[in-house]
């Protein structure tokens, strides 16, 4: 099996590629739900034995595909798991106008949370995009982007 990371700032349509993914019949795992998580010194870090569990429970070699979205400081951790990383971007002006009106997550509507999303845009994409193994700018359909 093919294990691609989908990983990327806030709003810029990871749930949303991933949804899509599973439509077409593909499986994938939203490491934001499913207790995958565990807060650390008040981060949110990846469970390294959740995440190798879900990882394990696909073989080598299979042709399926193994979707899993998340970004975690963590994440470098597990990428020799992983065939492909794939980082999703917007431009910022797009970023801010998603986080303003989505409705199926309210991180980034407040002030400050806009402002640490717009921050991790400088200070933590440049890490994810030194690390990917392909970057999709989504300002194109979701189906697009699949």
């Amino acid at each position: 099996m093919t294990r691609v990371l989908i990983t990327g700032m806030s709003g810029v349509g990871k749930s949303t590629l991933l949804d899509e993914l599973a439509r077409r019949g593909h499986r994938a795992v939203d490491t934001d739900y499913g207790d995958f998580y565990e807060e650390v010194d008040g981060e949110r870090l990846w469970q390294p034995d959740r995440i190798e569990a879900l990882l394990r429970t696909v073989p080598d070699g299979a042709e399926d595909l193994l979707f899993v979205q998340g970004t975690t400081r963590n994440q470098g951790s597990f990428y020799s798991w992983f065939d492909d990383i794939v980082l999703l971007s917007a431009p910022v002006e797009e970023l801010v106008r998603r986080l303003r009106t989505r409705t199926t997550n309210s991180y980034g509507k407040y002030p400050a949370e806009l402002a640490e999303s717009l921050d991790y845009v400088e200070t933590v994409e440049p890490l994810l995009r030194a690390s990917a193994t392909l970057e999709v700018v989504t300002t194109v359909p979701v189906s697009d982007v699949a």
